[in-house]
């Protein structure tokens, strides 16, 4: 049979009370059965169920973000905007009598006891009386996104969105480059008192859905429902403490050598972006010419990956194009019924290009080698392994990036180590923020503001916002998709960005060996837990004493070592 491309899968809106039906029926056949294999029979009627009614709900989300003015495609996201609570509610019957049956053990013995753990999780933050709350979670967060996708920012004549003006932002006229910040900020204040009450609006649901359920605090409510069995806020508030007291310091030393690198008597945020005096690093060509050349990297990595790319190449799944009223930002999701994974994203002739391309494409690697476990739970890891999986490939790439940088690439390589480095403060502030937001849900607009600055002062006190109005009141975090729609998903990046490092070192000492166990966490999928699977894969847990250190230091040792030029003498 001929292989489907993206245009080509069927879309069928599912029907919510068929969905209630036959879960109800489901429900009544575990309570009834007489024997193991009658309950693990429903447990893959179950499956198919399910990953039919998750596939059509990840098709509606791409067609959304694909064009947020696209009526059919809203309407169709509106429907599971509205019945996503539903479905949970359908799910949630049948996880409950599951997890009561007397054959427990059977299903454990199946599938992995972090199955029924995950169940377990899933009606601790579920109940029918939060239902009308999940609706208007998702409803603003849909909102959030067509306010940002449809931006239309005005720059020296010149319209762009907020993927394309990124270009501006590493432009090498100083001007320009403030202009472009100004502009973006000026988007953030033109929309303030609606993007305000988005988000006053999300924190206070979140909050009334943790209290309906019995929690003390949505982030305790949030930690669950994320899946975090094998870490805590202790454990993330002490790693947040090693950022600070480790990582800090040296990404002040290399702001530092970044303003030496540019001439300027001193830097603004809006110079953050711009790292070396003669432009960052750029692919030598366009989406085709990046994409064919991503084609014999992928087929020169491994045989593995070779399959994957030529797959998501021939059934049309990527669609990383930058245009008028799409979604911003970059991601991967899948359609499980088909065994495919998808990759969104933004090309807009940065180096980042070739970074989301890689970053995305690692997901979407994962989510290709893990199709075929048992249990739509074990499909993907929760989200901190996730990104282990995209941060890695962007290292696990590393020999290849001449194809893309031809006289650049120890530019990139620089640029992009050093970026690691960077993002490790700013990521943990996004975290420490969410914490905060969610201990003082009754702050208002202005607090959290004035402690987003708090924050900047706290993680990347060299930040300097003079001159740019959002920026100084404390705005820009409005920018960050996930403070708005996937509350508490960012230390993730910073989790697995440590452990991304540990490949990339390992890789230059035994590159089959890294590989190896790289290709071994993405085929386990989600059948393990975090810890779970940074064990497997023979890294050290970033919570283990001195890994952080001793990863960050060894990091940059070799920007130090190796591109002294770039450093400046530090």
């Amino acid at each position: 049979m001929a292989q489907l491309t993206f245009s080509q899968l069927p879309y069928q809106r599912p029907d919510c009370n068929d969905l209630a039906a036959r879960s109800h029926e489901l429900v009544e056949r575990i309570k009834g059965a007489n024997s193991a294999d009658e309950v693990l029979s429903c447990v893959e009627s179950w499956n198919s169920l399910r990953i039919n009614t998750y596939t059509m709900a990840s098709l509606a989300e791409v067609k959304f973000t694909q064009d947020v003015s696209n009526e059919a495609a809203k309407a169709e996201k509106l429907f599971f905007d509205e019945n996503g609570p539903t479905i949970t509610e359908c799910d949630n019957a049948v996880s409950q009598a599951l997890l009561a049956s007397p054959f427990r053990q059977a299903i454990d013995d199946r599938f992995g006891d972090l199955f029924m753990t995950r169940l377990k999780n899933a009606t601790l933050t579920f109940n029918p009386s939060i239902k009308d709350l999940m609706v208007q979670e998702s409803e603003l967060s849909t909102r959030y996104n067509e306010i940002t996708a449809s931006a239309k920012i005005e720059v020296d004549g010149t319209t762009y969105n907020l993927s394309t003006i990124q270009r501006l932002v590493i432009d090498l006229d100083a001007g320009v480059r403030h202009r472009a910040y100004k502009a973006m900020g000026d988007f953030l204040l033109a929309n303030a008192e609606e993007l305000d009450a988005i988000f006053d609006k999300l924190v206070k649901i979140r909050a009334e859905k943790a209290s309906k359920l019995g929690y003390s605090s949505y982030t305790d409510f949030r930690y669950i429902e994320f899946g975090r069995v094998d870490y805590n806020a202790a454990d993330v508030e002490k790693f947040r403490d090693q950022v600070r007291e480790f990582v800090v310091p040296l990404a002040a030393r290399l702001r530092q050598a970044q303003q030496q690198r540019l001439g300027l008597p001193s830097m603004t945020t809006a110079d953050e972006k711009l790292q070396f005096s003669d432009g960052n690093p750029v692919a030598s060509g366009d989406h085709d010419w990046i994409v064919d050349r991503a084609s014999k990297m992928y087929s020169e990595l491994s045989p593995e990956t070779d399959q994957f790319f030529q797959l998501m190449l021939n059934a049309e799944l990527m669609d990383l194009k930058s245009r008028d009223n799409k979604a911003t930002g970059g991601y991967c999701t899948s359609f499980s019924a088909y065994g495919l994974p998808f990759i969104f994203a933004n090309f807009n002739r940065t180096t980042h290009d070739i970074e989301v391309l890689t970053h995305e494409a690692g997901h979407a690697f994962q989510a290709y080698r893990s199709r075929n476990l048992p249990v739509p739970e074990y499909f993907w890891p929760t989200a901190e392994a996730c990104e282990i999986h995209s941060m890695g490939m962007e290292f696990l790439t590393w020999p290849w990036m001449d194809l893309f940088f031809e006289d650049q690439t120890e530019k990139f390589k620089f640029y992009h180590l050093q970026g690691a480095l960077l993002f490790l403060p700013y990521g943990c502030a996004v975290d420490h923020f969410q914490h905060w937001i969610y201990a003082n849900p009754n702050a208002s607009p202005r607090e959290r503001n004035q402690q987003w600055r708090e924050m900047e002062r706290m993680y990347m006190p060299w930040r300097n916002s003079e001159g740019f109005p959002a920026a100084e009141q404390g705005r820009v975090w409005q920018f960050q998709r996930h403070i708005y729609e996937m509350p508490f998903y960012y230390i993730d990046y910073a989790l697995a960005q440590t452990c991304a490092l540990q490949y990339w070192k390992w890789s230059e000492l035994d590159r089959a060996k890294a590989f190896e166990s790289y290709l071994s966490i993405c085929d386990i999928g989600g059948s393990m837990p975090f810890l779970g699977i940074v064990k497997h894969g023979a890294l050290k847990s970033p919570f283990t004493e001195g890994c952080l250190k001793d990863i960050v230091d060894y990091s940059y040792s070799v920007l130090r070592d190796r591109h002294p030029s770039y450093m400046m003498g530090n």
